[in-house]
């Protein structure tokens, strides 16, 4: 054989080899099914926040804003020390990502893990967190957009609580401030999270009714993405929570038929739709190329499965939103809009 061509053979074994190792990770993944449900502790005044980014890249001065947010509401913070990489659109390798959480779990001086922003990335480095330290080491983690892939990954493999919220970056307004606190920092049995007043004017009822179920859910695409991996979660008898962002209607169409047709959706309780920003059709489109609304889309997709749906809750990429909990027993009221948490959050 000449050298030139076994040079060739081997590399492309060697990237075979690497593509099956890569493979087998994914396939071998842990699945765990029924999970007994573990509650972190609750955040107090002075706890120390770990602030990771598992997604996008960021800057320094978002950094920095980060942390000034997390001052304000009374927390000391520590910065994973990958926080600032950049690996194209990542916030680093996938291994320095998933390095940042593994520590920050680990980290017997950090209380609570802060994602900084979304973005894009979580789902590429689910398979190398470390499931047995965080389900030995219960932390609230908190984020929302792509890390719709860390709570459902975690859920999944522990049974840990996580919560869909603001991300340091956001903004915390009087009405966010208030709900983070409430979910993450008060020991309640019973938490009623009504909507922001200025969302009702967009909001609309799709079908009414009331369900009782765990919530679960996060950012539309996210959830779509993870079904047939090991970090899907079963939505039976759950609440479903979605919201999305930049997102045509045609889009949100292919997102829900996909849930609907996987039979995701068949025993859901519920579903609860947030804000989806910026989904409607692009107005500079020409007037050929429209079709339907979003608001059109949902109600084609959604009302016939005869549960309760509503759109336009408090929660998203906006301001003004409230902290939701991945895991937790609630009451659904699509005809007042509200969802109530049945149980205790934190411990």
């Amino acid at each position: 054989m000449k050298r030139k061509n076994f040079l060739k053979i081997s590399a492309l074994s060697t990237i075979a080899i690497s593509n099956l190792n890569a493979y087998n990770l994914f396939n071998n993944s842990t699945i765990q099914k029924n999970n007994e449900i573990i509650k972190p502790p609750r955040l107090k005044a002075g706890d120390t926040v770990g602030l990771v980014s598992p997604a996008g890249f960021l800057s320094e001065k978002s950094l920095n804003e980060s942390i000034e947010n997390m001052e304000k509401l009374g927390f000391k913070v520590k910065v994973g020390k990958n926080v600032l990489e950049r690996n194209g659109y990542l916030a680093g390798t996938d291994q320095q990502r998933a390095d940042d959480i593994n520590e920050m779990f680990r980290d017997e001086s950090v209380n609570a893990i802060v994602c900084t922003r979304g973005g894009y990335g979580v789902a590429r480095m689910l398979h190398l967190l470390d499931y047995d330290a965080i389900k030995n080491n219960p932390k609230i983690l908190i984020g929302y957009s792509d890390i719709t892939a860390l709570l459902y990954g975690i859920f999944s493999q522990t049974g840990l609580v996580a919560f869909h919220g603001p991300v340091a970056t956001s903004t915390f307004d009087e009405f966010s401030t208030k709900y983070f606190e409430k979910v993450l920092m008060e020991n309640s049995e019973r938490t009623l999270l009504p909507m922001y007043e200025e969302h009702q004017e967009d909001s609309y009822l799709i079908r009414s009714g009331h369900a009782k179920g765990k919530l679960v859910g996060g950012n539309l695409s996210i959830v779509v993405s993870l079904i047939g991996t090991p970090y899907d979660v079963d939505l039976t008898d759950k609440i479903l929570y979605l919201e999305e962002v930049r997102e045509e209607p045609y889009r949100i169409d292919r997102f829900l038929t996909q849930l609907i047709s996987s039979g995701k959706l068949k025993n859901a309780a519920g579903i609860a739709m947030g804000v989806f920003r910026n989904c409607e059709i692009d107005p500079d489109r020409p007037s050929f190329e429209r079709s339907f609304t979003l608001k059109e889309v949902l109600f084609d997709r959604l009302f016939d499965l005869g549960i309760p749906v509503v759109y336009g809750l408090s929660f998203g990429h906006i301001a003004n939103k409230y902290t939701l909990p991945f895991g937790i027993e609630a009451e659904f009221n699509s005809t007042e809009k509200t969802i109530t948490l049945l149980e205790n959050t934190v411990e």
